[in-house]
C-alpha cells in the first residue's frame, strides 16, 4: 500500500511511519522542513516538500496513493495568546486542507488522528466515542482540536472515506509533552511537590497508539471513531507507578492550584522555572479537577487493539531509553 502521511516527524507520526515501512508500505511523507525529514528519508520514504496550507498542492502530492494519514498538529497547552493563530492554522485549517485534498484526490481511505481532548473535560466520567463536547474549553489546543474534529466529520459527510482515531495521553521514549516532562522532572529529583495529582487521562504508550492507527487504517469502517488508550490513571497514579519502578518515593505534598494562580501574572518567567508553560492561567484551567477519561473498548472489540498496562509501558519506556536497571 502507498500512504501519504502528514506529521511524520512528530511523536506519534514518527512511530506510524516506522511501522508502515516495517510492513513494506510505501510512504509519501509531507515535510515543510527537509532537514527534519532525515530519519524518514533514511527509512526509504519519498519526501514531498510543502506544508499543510496549500490544498491544491496537497492533492497533487496525493495522486496515486492508496491512503492518507493526517497527523500533523501543534500539541501544546499553556501557550501565550500570540501563538494562537499559528496553532489554529495548523490544527484547524491544516485539517481542512489535508482531508479536503484527500477528498479532491479521490483517495480510497483516509485516517485522521484526533484526540480524546476533543471530548473536553469529562468530569470523572468515562465516556465513549458517542460523547460530544459539553461547553467550556479547558485550553486553546482543546478548542482547535474540537473544531478540527468537526471538520473531519463534515468532510466524511461530504463523501470522504475517513476513519478517526482519538489517542489518549500518549507517553513513551523521547516524549516532550507535559506528561513526559513531569516524568523527567520526578526522575531527576526536581519534583518536591505534586501538581494537579487528580488530572486524569487514558494513558497510552506511543507504540500502542501507532499500532491502533494501523489497525484503524486497515480495518476501521468509514465514518467510525476509535479511542486509542491504554490505562486510565491520574497524574498522581502515574508518578506513583513510575516511582515504584525506579525505587523512589513520590512527593508527599501537593502544590495547591491557588498558589499557581497567584503566579499567573509572572507566568512567562516562573513557568519555565517550574517546568510549566508560560500561560499559567490556561495550565490551571486544563488541569485543575480535569479528566480526559475515555474507554478504548470499541477499538479492542472491533479492531483487535491490545494496549499494554501503564506499568509495562513505563518499564518499556525506561528500557528503550537505557534507563531501566536490570
Amino acid at each position: 500500500m502507498k500512504v501519504f502521511v502528514t506529521g511524520g516527524t512528530g511523536f506519534i507520526g514518527g512511530h506510524v511511519v516506522s511501522k508502515l515501512r516495517a510492513r513494506g508500505d510505501e510512504i509519501v511523507a509531507l515535510a515543510r522542513d527537509p532537514a527534519k525529514a532525515t530519519r524518514m528519508r533514511e527509512a526509504g520514504c519519498e519526501i514531498a516538500d510543502g506544508d499543510i496550507s496549500d490544498r491544491a498542492r496537497l492533492a497533487k502530492s496525493m495522486e496515486g496513493v492508496d491512503a492518507v494519514i493526517h497527523g500533523a498538529a501543534i500539541y501544546e497547552v499553556g501557550i501565550p495568546a500570540g501563538r494562537r493563530p499559528a496553532m489554529r492554522k495548523a490544527n484547524v485549517e491544516g485539517t481542512e486542507n489535508v482531508l479536503g485534498a484527500a477528498l479532491d484526490a479521490g483517495v480510497a481511505k483516509a485516517l485522521y488522528i484526533s484526540t480524546i481532548a476533543a471530548f473536553g473535560n469529562t468530569n470523572g466520567e468515562v465516556v465513549d466515542e458517542s460523547f460530544e463536547h459539553r461547553g467550556a474549553f479547558t485550553s486553546y489546543y482543546e478548542e482547535t482540536k474540537v473544531e478540527a474534529h468537526q471538520v473531519a466529520l463534515r468532510l466524511i459527510g461530504e463523501g470522504l472515506p475517513c476513519v478517526i482515531v482519538q489517542p489518549g495521553g500518549v507517553y513513551g521514549p523521547e516524549d516532550h509533552s507535559q506528561i513526559g516532562n513531569q516524568i523527567k522532572l520526578f526522575n531527576a529529583g526536581k519534583m518536591p511537590f505534586m501538581t494537579f495529582p487528580d488530572l486524569g487521562f487514558n494513558l497510552v504508550h506511543v507504540e500502542d497508539a501507532a499500532d491502533g492507527v494501523l489497525l484503524a487504517l486497515d480495518s476501521g469502517k468509514v465514518g467510525e471513531k476509535f479511542v486509542l488508550g491504554g490505562e486510565m490513571a491520574t497524574m498522581g497514579q502515574l508518578i506513583s507507578t513510575f516511582a515504584g519502578i525506579v525505587g523512589k518515593k513520590p512527593p508527599r505534598r501537593t502544590l495547591p492550584p491557588f498558589l499557581i494562580k497567584l503566579g499567573v501574572p509572572f507566568g512567562p518567567v516562573i513557568g519555565p522555572l517550574m517546568g510549566f508553560p508560560p500561560n499559567l492561567r490556561e495550565l490551571v484551567s486544563s488541569a485543575d479537577g480535569v479528566t480526559f477519561f475515555a474507554s478504548h473498548d470499541k477499538a479492542v472489540r472491533e479492531l483487535g487493539y491490545a494496549p499494554r498496562s501503564l506499568e509495562q509501558g513505563l518499564r518499556d519506556t525506561l528500557a528503550a531509553e537505557g534507563r531501566l536497571d536490570s
